[in-house]
């Protein structure tokens, strides 16, 4: 149970693959300016991340290493194929709101590089939740940063409109880049207070410890 409550700290917080490690930078930039856009981008990359680290987890043995890396490009590739074919038939707005970035997916860095870090490495069943928890975290990071672009870039939520006042830049990628650098810094300095509180907490318990073996 410990090893699938990491996996999931990690994909959610302290391996977020937007915040912490920053990777999948060209769809985050590109797709921000709309909440709509950045959580349908979100969730599937949810899809193709958790079905690509199975299928893959459940082939490591059999996928010969010196071709692992295309072998893992033609199932992603494979994957997002389905997926641009069933959003283009189901949901036809979303399809049309990401363009070029949904066929990028195949080479996205957080795909490959879970691929590659731990799928190939880890049994199905914890592949399956890094896939998840790891695609979660990308979600939140895109929806929230897509929030407040359109919200004060637009003044609407969703595509329905809020107010009047908006900050034009904010819904250009010059102001999805200043939103996401801002976010990064707000998030890291909330994760290194909690560390550094968790760590005081420790070093706290282990002196009263101490004290009562000497006494």
């Amino acid at each position: 149970m410990n090893k699938y409550k990491k996996i999931t700290l990690d994909g959610l917080i302290y391996q977020n693959p937007t915040f912490m490690l920053v990777l999948g930078t060209c769809p985050t930039l590109g797709l921000i300016s709309s909440a709509f856009s950045a959580m349908g981008m979100g969730l599937t990359v949810v899809v193709i991340l958790t079905l690509s680290n199975i299928l893959i987890s459940a082939l490591r043995k059999v996928i010969p290493n010196a071709v692992r890396i295309p072998c893992y490009i033609v199932i992603i590739a494979t994957l997002v194929t389905f997926a641009r074919m069933f959003l283009e038939k189901f949901v036809p707005d979303l399809y049309d709101s990401l363009g070029g970035f949904l066929a990028l997916i195949v080479v996205n860095c957080i795909i490959l590089g879970r691929a590659e870090a731990f799928a190939n490495k880890h049994t199905v069943p914890e592949a399956a939740v890094d896939g998840v928890m790891q695609g979660l975290g990308f979600t939140v990071a895109l929806t929230l940063m897509g929030i407040i672009c359109e919200f004060f870039g637009k003044g609407s939520l969703f595509g329905l409109q809020i107010m009047e006042f908006k900050i034009s830049m904010l819904a250009k990628p010059a102001g999805a880049f200043l939103v996401y650098g801002l976010c990064i810094a707000v998030f890291t300095y909330v994760i290194d207070c909690i560390e550094r509180a968790r760590r005081v907490k420790a070093n706290k318990i282990a002196r009263e410890n101490l004290l009562r073996e000497v006494a």
